[in-house]
C-alpha cells in the first residue's frame, strides 16, 4: 500500500535534526519489534539534506509482463473499532439525498437489490451498518492457501497486485476466521454465522481457525494445541507418540469477511452501508448487496491473474456492478488474463468501475489498469472544491471524478473513520451505477457509464485528462434519464459563430492618488465650513454688542 507523503514547508531540515531524527526512529523501530504480537512499523521516509531539490527524472517506460503487482488506492489509519462518527460527510452534504432516493435506493421494480461485487481486502461484516448488506455465501476468499500460488507465481515471473491506498492503515491484529459451531449458547450454526454475519473472536493463546473452548461438529469440546498437566514431563508434548503420525496444522478455512486491513470494509460502505441512527453517514445505494471477494492485503499478496480470477467469480455470482479499487504497478501484455476477464465482464453486460490510481503527484500522465482498458469507468478523486486531489493519477482513460478527501466509511468490528485516496472515489460511482441500474434495468452496462459521465459536472465542453469528463453528479445522473445514451458528447457546440460579450467595468477600488485628493476635498470643505461659522460668529457678535450700545443710550 502506498505510503502518504508527509507534508513539508518546502525548507530544508537542520542537519542535527536530521541525526536526531534517524535516532528517535531507530529507537522507536527497536522497541515495536520487541513487543510481543505488535505490528511492524512502516520505515520512515527519508528527510531532504539541505541544499536545492533535483528535479524529478522523466519517467521510463514500463516493462511489458504477463502479470503484475497491483495496489489498494486508499491512505488513512484507523483503529478498529472505531468511533461512531455523527455528522454527515462532505461527500454526502453534496447530494441532496431525498431527490437521489426518490426512486429506489438500490432496488428494482420487483424488490430485488442490484448485486454489486467488491474485489479487495474483503468486507467485515461485524460492522453493523453492514450486517444484512453483504452476500457471504456467494462471496469467495482468494487469498487464503495464497503462499504456495505466490511461490508458483515468482518462479513464472509473476507478481502481485497493489490496493490503491496512499498509507497502509495500522490493522487491529488477526480478525478471527469463523470457526466451528458451538452448538450452544448463541444457538446459532455456522450457516446462521454467514447469514448474519458475526463471527467469534479467539481468545488469547487459541490456535488460528477455531477459538479457544469452542467445540467441533459433533458437539465434543477440541483438544487443546497446550500439553497437558497430566503428560509425563520426559515426553515432549511437541513430539508425537511413537509409530504414530504427525499431525498436520489445520488449515484455515476460506472467509471472505475477514479484513485484516480495513480497506474493503471500507469501500463496501461507501457503496451500501445501511443507514445508522448514530450516524449520519450511510451508502450510496444503501439497498444494494455486497457480494465481497477477498483477493488482495496489505502485502500486495493479490496478483493480476487473481484479479482476473476475482472477476470472472464476481460475474458468476450475479454481480451487476463490480468495483476494483486497485490498480497494477507494471503495464500488462495486450490479451493478458486481466483484459481477458474484464472484456468477458463487459460482455455479460458487468459495469466494471476501477480507481485511476494514487501517482499523480508529480502530473505524470500514464495509464493504469484495469482502468485504462476499453469500457471500464475509470475513477479520479476530486476534493471539495470539485477540482482533482493532488494524488490523483491523471489521463486520457479517466472517465469521471468523484470525491475521494476525507471520505467517512466503516471498519471493521464496526464505527467509521476517515480515508483518502481514488479507493473510495470508485465506490461512490460504483453506488451512482447500482441505482442506474436498479432504476433502469434494461439499460446496458455501456449506457449506465455513458449516462454517468454525461451527466457529471464539467469544467470544460471536452474531456479533461485530470477529471475526465467531469465529477459525478448522482442526483442528475438518476433525474436527468428520460432516455439512454449510448455515448458521452460534448457539453455543446463550439461559441465560434457568437459575438463576444461586452464586458462591463470592473471597480477595482480608488488609487492613492484619488484617496488623497478625496481627504483634500473633505478638508478643504471642513475648513470652508469653519470659517463661514466664525465669520457668522464674529457678525452676530457684533450686531448683539451694537444693539446693547443703542439700548444704553
Amino acid at each position: 500500500m502506498r505510503q502518504l507523503m508527509p507534508r513539508t514547508t518546502g525548507q530544508p531540515m537542520p542537519r542535527t535534526t536530521t541525526v536526531l531524527n534517524a535516532a528517535l526512529a531507530a529507537v522507536l523501530a527497536a522497541a515495536a519489534a520487541a513487543a510481543p504480537g505488535s505490528v511492524p512499523a512502516p520505515a520512515p521516509a527519508p528527510v531532504a539534506a539541505s541544499g536545492p531539490v533535483p528535479s524529478p527524472a522523466p519517467a521510463l517506460p514500463a516493462p511489458v509482463t504477463s502479470s503484475a503487482a497491483v495496489h489498494l488506492d486508499g491512505s488513512g489509519e484507523c483503529t478498529y473499532p472505531a468511533k461512531t462518527i455523527k455528522g454527515t460527510p462532505w461527500s454526502l452534504q453534496r447530494i441532496l439525498l431525498d431527490r437521489l432516493w426518490q426512486d429506489t435506493k438500490g432496488r428494482d421494480s420487483a424488490g430485488r437489490p442490484v448485486r454489486v461485487a467488491v474485489i479487495d481486502s474483503g468486507v467485515d461484516v461485524r460492522n453493523p451498518q453492514l450486517k444484512g448488506a453483504v452476500d457471504v455465501e456467494s462471496g469467495a476468499d482468494l487469498l487464503t492457501g495464497m503462499a504456495e500460488a505466490a511461490a508458483e507465481a515468482a518462479a513464472r515471473g509473476g507478481t502481485g497486485v497493489r490496493a490503491n491506498a496512499k498509507d497502509a492503515p495500522q490493522a487491529p491484529g488477526p480478525a478471527p476466521s469463523p470457526g466451528p459451531s458451538d452448538g450452544g449458547k448463541d444457538g446459532k450454526t455456522d450457516g446462521d454465522r454467514k447469514k448474519a454475519g458475526d463471527r467469534s473472536t479467539p481468545k488469547p493463546g487459541a490456535p488460528s481457525g477455531s477459538p479457544s473452548g469452542e467445540k467441533d461438529g459433533t458437539g465434543k469440546p477440541e483438544k487443546s494445541a497446550e500439553p497437558s498437566p497430566s503428560r509425563s514431563p520426559e515426553k515432549s508434548p511437541d513430539k508425537p507418540p511413537e509409530g504414530k503420525p504427525e499431525k498436520e496444522p489445520e488449515k484455515p478455512k476460506p472467509d471472505p469477511t475477514l479484513d485484516l486491513v480495513g480497506h474493503g470494509t471500507k469501500v463496501a460502505g461507501i457503496i451500501a452501508a445501511r443507514p445508522s441512527p448514530g450516524s449520519g453517514f450511510v451508502g450510496i445505494a444503501p439497498e444494494s448487496v455486497i457480494i465481497p471477494i477477498r483477493q488482495n492485503d496489505e502485502k500486495g499478496t493479490g496478483t493480476s491473474r487473481t484479479l482476473a480470477q476475482g472477476i470472472g467469480l464476481a460475474v458468476a455470482a450475479g454481480a451487476r456492478v463490480i468495483n476494483i479499487s486497485q490498480d497494477t504497478t507494471k503495464a500488462l501484455e495486450h490479451d493478458s488474463d486481466l483484459e481477458r476477464a474484464v472484456k468477458e465482464a463487459l460482455e455479460k453486460d458487468v459495469v466494471v468501475v476501477a480507481s485511476a490510481g494514487n501517482d499523480g503527484l508529480g502530473g505524470d500522465v500514464k495509464a493504469t489498469y484495469p482502468a485504462a482498458y476499453k469500457g471500464v469507468l475509470a475513477v479520479g478523486a476530486s476534493d471539495r472544491n470539485n477540482e482533482r486531489a493532488s494524488f490523483s493519477q491523471p489521463g486520457e482513460f479517466v472517465g469521471v471524478a468523484a470525491p475521494g478527501v476525507e471520505m467517512v466509511s466503516t471498519v471493521p468490528l464496526g464505527g467509521q473513520c476517515v480515508d483518502n485516496g481514488t479507493s473510495f472515489s470508485a465506490p461512490y460511482v460504483a453506488g451512482v451505477a447500482a441505482l442506474i441500474r436498479a432504476k433502469h434495468p434494461d439499460w446496458k452496462q455501456h449506457q449506465v457509464v455513458a449516462q454517468i459521465e454525461q451527466t457529471a459536472e464539467r469544467v470544460t465542453k471536452d474531456h479533461d485528462p485530470y477529471i475526465g469528463w467531469g465529477v459525478v453528479d448522482p442526483v442528475r445522473a438518476l433525474t436527468d434519464d428520460a432516455h439512454p445514451v449510448d455515448r458521452v458528447t460534448p457539453a455543446g457546440p463550439g461559441a465560434r459563430s457568437v459575438r463576444a460579450p461586452s464586458v462591463a467595468p470592473l471597480a477595482v477600488g480608488e488609487s492613492p492618488q484619488q484617496r488623497q485628493e478625496r481627504l483634500a476635498t473633505y478638508a478643504l470643505g471642513g475648513a470652508a465650513v469653519l470659517v463661514a461659522t466664525i465669520a457668522g460668529a464674529a457678525v452676530v457678535g457684533r450686531e448683539h454688542r451694537r444693539r446693547r450700545a443703542q439700548r444704553g443710550l
